[in-house]
């Protein structure tokens, strides 16, 4: 067995598609608009599947009793958190505006997807 990919569901595939392909720089893979789209790490790793579900409901961060909690999260390592929080920014991500509090900032930033889903930039080699 070989893990190759992971699913990511949203309510519109485009935009979620287009923020990873950005920030990490995966090629385009199949699409077809409006509800899924893969994107493939060009150096053979997991690639990413997008599916868009009209049903969908964002996850709420941080997470809250009787709300949507999110089922999965994402960790990239970085090299420069904040040319990284830049570069998330530009792709059309948001900074998260809770923070956890026993986390330093200068070594862990969370932000959300254009669908809501955290993603965890971590200081490489910290």
């Amino acid at each position: 067995m070989r893990w190759v990919g992971v699913a990511v569901d949203c309510a519109d595939a485009e935009p979620v598609a287009h923020f990873y392909e950005r920030l990490l720089g995966f090629e385009i893979g199949d699409f077809e608009p409006p509800n899924w789209a893969q994107r493939r790490d060009p150096s053979g790793g997991v690639h990413l599947n997008i599916q868009g579900e009209p049903w969908y409901q964002p996850p709420t961060w941080p997470e809250r009793s009787g709300e949507q909690a999110k089922m999965l999260h994402f960790e990239v390592e970085v090299d420069d958190l904040d040319v990284a929080v830049a570069a998330a920014l530009d792709a059309g991500g948001t900074e998260a505006p809770w923070q956890p509090p026993d986390r330093d900032r200068a070594r862990i930033r969370i932000l959300l997807d254009p669908a809501g889903h955290p993603l965890c930039l971590l200081l490489r080699g910290e």
